[in-house]
Order: structure tokens, then sequence, then C-alpha cells
């Protein structure tokens, strides 16, 4: 599987819990941005390939729902023709700021190859910068691989 198959696996299934909506486990209401808002943390950070999560503490409805979100992988990635195997890593890192919603979405495959992606609103749309030529890029902390 290519890697930047495994990122919109990614992408998919953590803008799915942004959403709130949670069309991918069943119609099943979360606000995960609110409830990272109004922890001591200031941020919630869900593991999909466990099902768990970090950082502040869930309300049982949004846990149930993380729980969910793991059963909700292995089904979007058979759609794809790949495993949740493919993944070492696959969490992402929802918060708000002075800018609005935002999440950082981590991947790391079998290989180690390893993205960071953050994206903004809902639906997550990836965060722009000027590069040194003065274009607009797309933001990655995604490092060259080695290979």
């Amino acid at each position: 599987m290519k890697f930047d198959a495994l990122r919109a696996i990614a992408h998919n299934i953590a803008d799915s819990l942004a959403s709130g909506v949670g069309l991918l486990i069943g119609f099943y209401e979360t606000d995960v941005f609110g409830e990272a808002a109004r922890s001591a943390e200031r941020f919630i950070t869900v593991d999909f390939l466990t099902g768990s999560s970090e950082g502040g503490k869930p309300s049982p409805s949004l846990a149930h729902a993380i729980a969910h979100y793991r059963a909700a992988l292995a089904d979007l990635c058979a759609r794809h023709g790949t495993s949740p195997a493919a993944f070492r890593e696959l969490t992402a890192r929802y918060s708000t700021d002075s800018h609005g919603r935002r999440f950082v979405v981590t991947v790391v495959d079998r290989r180690e190859h390893r993205s960071v992606d953050e994206y903004v609103g809902v639906p997550g749309r990836r965060v722009r910068t000027l590069d040194p030529l003065g274009r607009v890029r797309r933001a990655s902390r995604r490092p060259p691989f080695d290979d």
C-alpha cells in the first residue's frame, strides 16, 4: 500500500470524528473540539488503532464513539485494500485555538515512513503557507524518505 493512500485513510477517519456527525460509525453525534476546549489540557489525542485517547478526558459518549472508530478503521482499510496492520501509528490531536478548530494527524507505516499533517476547520483543510518564493503551498511536517 502506498504511503499517500494510508495518509488519505487517516485523514478520512480523523475528519469523520472532527465533523461531529460520525457517519463512518453510524450516526453518532460528538463534539471532540468542545470537549477538548473544556478540558484542562485543552486537547484530546485519539489513537485510532487502539480506540483510546490521551490528554483531556472524553465524556462517556465520546469515549464510546472513539472505541467504535477502531472497528470502523478496519472496515475503511478493507475498502481501500489494506488493513490496520499497515499502520504503526495513527493518531489525531484535536484542539481549538484563536484561529478555530484544528486537528493534527500523525501517520507512521510499518516501514517507519512518517507524516504529520495539520488541518483546520470542519471539514478539515490543510494549513497553507508561503514558500520562499511567495507561492501558497500546503504545509506539511512530513520528513523526506531515506529510501
